[in-house]
């Protein structure tokens, strides 16, 4: 009797997602369930087909072959059954590439197919580190750069065969570049030994490349590099990495920016922070400073009286541009009190005479704090 058909049997359309698939799969399987329909022949037999028809929808692989050749794919031992010829065995071998093959043709891409032209690799792509200054990142800098890379032969043009000659087709693999053995169930595809994949020979190579089809080169590039970039961004530039082998694509370039640290200013995201000292005399009377500003300017601070170490001032506008926006990042001044050093005779008399004459609400975070100490201790402590 033949079989019925599998989407027929999980009641779905060969579009069928596998969420969909799976749902109809356990709506049916709860239904005709054993355990349901202790005695019930047909139901057990139901439950069976339909296990097998998910148990082959289910999986990528057998679906594909199932699509394509029906129950066929499966009889007689995976060998496609009469008719079919060497197509299913192909199918398959397309398959095992997919998985196990070397992958030639993928150039770096994680999986994409080989070429169909045999012999003609993409290039390798290339990896440059430039470094640049925190003002070359706020306005941005056209780079000239020196890359040494493999370029194309142009003696021979990227064949490797000297001037007046040419490559002749491998006579062991036609010129695909591959040959194929079967192996039991699979039609294993292999690299060609005798030209290495490249689909022919070269009998009387370039004297310039050796017949290598490329030539290493220093190369001159200019980059430009946008206002806004951050430390760690990665540029890409299409095509200028190697060379490819005869005639296949150029690789890509890619270009990985650091950013020097900077005298006065820490970054994050757009904003900017600078740290400042100030005297104690400022901080206590009130008074005015001057700040940098990273595009080269300054710029007033209005300090008021009473400030503390670590207090912030924020001032809008003057950090860092967002890449690709017109957005731009604030400047944070963070100041701190500087206790004086190397004092006079007089400047200690002063000092100790305004201490003396000091009182708790002069210095208020330290009174609460000695005072919380002493009940912690029960007066034990003295500020």
């Amino acid at each position: 009797m033949s079989k019925r058909d599998y989407y027929e049997v999980l009641g779905v359309a060969r579009t069928a997602t596998d969420g969909e698939m799976k749902t109809a799969f356990r709506k049916l399987a709860m239904s005709y369930h054993p355990d349901r329909n202790p005695g019930d022949k047909e139901a057990e037999i139901k439950f069976k087909e339909i296990n097998e028809a998910y148990q082959c929808l289910s999986d990528g692989q057998k679906r594909a072959a199932y699509d394509r050749f029906g129950h066929a794919a499966f009889s007689q031992g995976g060998g496609g059954g009469p008719g079919f010829g060497n197509e299913f065995g192909d199918f398959m071998s397309d398959i095992f590439d997919n998985f196990f093959g070397d992958g030639r043709g993928a150039g770096g891409a994680g999986g994409a197919r080989r070429s169909s032209t045999p012999g003609r690799e993409r290039g390798a792509d290339l990896r440059y580190n430039l470094e640049i200054s925190l003002e070359e990142a706020f306005t941005g800098k056209a780079e000239t750069i020196k890359i040494p890379t493999s370029i194309t032969c142009e003696t021979c043009s990227g064949s490797g065969a000297k001037l007046g000659s040419k490559p002749r087709p491998c006579a062991t693999c036609g010129g695909f570049g591959r040959v194929r053995a079967a192996q039991g169930f699979f039609a294993i595809e292999r690299t060609c030994p005798n030209c290495h994949g490249r689909g022919e020979i070269v009998d009387d190579p370039c004297p310039n490349c050796q017949g290598a089809g490329r030539v290493n080169r220093e190369r001159t590039l200019s980059i430009n590099v946008p206002a806004g970039v951050d430390d760690g961004l990665r540029i890409r530039l299409a095509g200028e990495g190697e060379s490819g082998l005869r005639g296949g694509p150029s690789g890509d370039l890619y270009v990985f920016l650091s950013i020097k640290p900077h005298e006065f200013f820490q970054r994050d995201g757009a904003d900017l922070f600078c740290r400042v000292p100030i005297s104690m005399v400022t901080a206590a009377l009130a008074g005015e400073i001057t700040v940098p500003v990273i595009d080269g300017s300054q710029t007033q601070v209005r300090i008021p009286a009473g400030t503390q170490t670590a207090k912030q001032f924020r001032i809008k506008g003057k950090g860092m541009p967002v890449l690709r926006s017109r957005e731009v990042g604030d400047l944070y001044i963070q100041v701190f009190v500087e206790t004086p050093q190397s004092l006079t005779k007089r400047q200690r008399e002063l000092l100790l005479e305004f201490d003396q004459s000091a009182s708790p609400e002069n210095h208020p975070e330290s009174a609460g704090f000695f005072s919380k100490v002493r009940e912690f201790f029960g007066g034990a402590a003295k500020a």
